[in-house]
């Protein structure tokens, strides 16, 4: 029963980053900031194995394995989008980007991964990303800057690969060891493009720290922990069909918390979005 609603949790902690992200962006530069975060992270994880019991020090290739997915995932995905909305790109078109995620996975899954994509799997796939494009909406008006679309594709094929890899691996992993290899990849990216390309800054503010808090324990240790499971106990094509709900989740929390319109055709595209994770993720 537990593991049923774990996507239901998923989806609203996932959603909620997104009301945080701007806040963060305002009051740092994005690298820095998400190399303090997954510090942060790590040092966490670590403590919670060490509390627990966790063998910490694993296998060179297994060491490896969740590294560079956390590099993928927490380096390339994160930090692309972070610097692409920091550079003038829009939200709901950055976010429509790499709601592809779920389309790219099915069309990847199978050479990669041998999973089979049924035609019921993609009907809830394209009604997913219908729904989601009614939600985010895409303004071909919008001044898209170069540098800011090339980050955000990036970031989609970062966040599709990890997935992807993450399943290949099966490590057996302890979840807060591989998560806390992942944090430390994650980390040292960000350390590594600050030392060679930014000159980084935080300004520490009540509301930087509120937001830093937000995203450290809600969304990493809460909602990142929630998809390593879910990747390891389904199949990459149907877990990450769940990332249609996010636009539309994150749509109505910007309504609930920051007095932010929600129009008839988020509704709609919410319903639409539902309806095709249902028909993609039910046995």
């Amino acid at each position: 029963m537990m593991i049923k609603i774990f996507p239901f949790f998923f989806v609203i902690l996932w959603s909620s980053a997104f009301i945080t992200t701007k806040p963060i962006i305002d009051n740092s530069d994005p690298f820095a900031a998400l190399a303090f975060r997954f510090a942060l992270v790590a040092l966490g994880f670590l403590l919670y194995s060490i509390y627990t019991k966790q063998k910490i020090l694993v296998s060179i290739r297994n060491f490896l394995e969740s590294f560079l997915s956390g590099v993928l995932f927490h380096g390339f995905y994160l930090g692309g989008v972070f610097y692409s909305i920091s550079i003038g790109m829009p939200t709901a078109v950055a976010a429509l980007i790499v709601t592809l995620q779920p389309v790219l996975t099915n069309v990847l899954s199978g050479p990669i991964l041998n999973e089979k994509v049924s035609k019921k799997q993609w009907i809830g796939v394209i009604l997913g990303f219908f729904g989601a494009v009614l939600v985010l909406g895409f303004d071909i008006g919008s001044k898209i800057p170069a540098a800011g679309l090339i980050a955000t594709i990036i970031s989609l094929v970062a966040i599709t690969f990890s997935t992807l890899w993450q399943k290949k691996l099966s490590n057996n992993l302890p979840l807060s060891v591989s998560n806390m290899n992942q944090a430390l990849g994650g980390c040292l990216f960000h350390l590594s493009i600050i030392t060679l390309f930014v000159d980084p800054y935080i300004d520490f503010s009540q509301t930087f720290l509120i937001a830093m808090s937000h995203q450290i324990f809600l969304v990493s240790f809460g909602a990142f922990t929630i998809l390593m499971f879910l990747i390891k106990k389904n199949s990459a094509s149907k877990t990450v069909s769940i990332f249609f709900l996010i636009p539309a989740t994150s749509a109505f929390m910007a309504w609930l918390f920051l007095n932010e319109n929600l129009t008839r055709l988020d509704l709609i595209g919410f319903l639409i979005t539902s309806i095709g994770v249902y028909i993609a993720t039910r046995d």
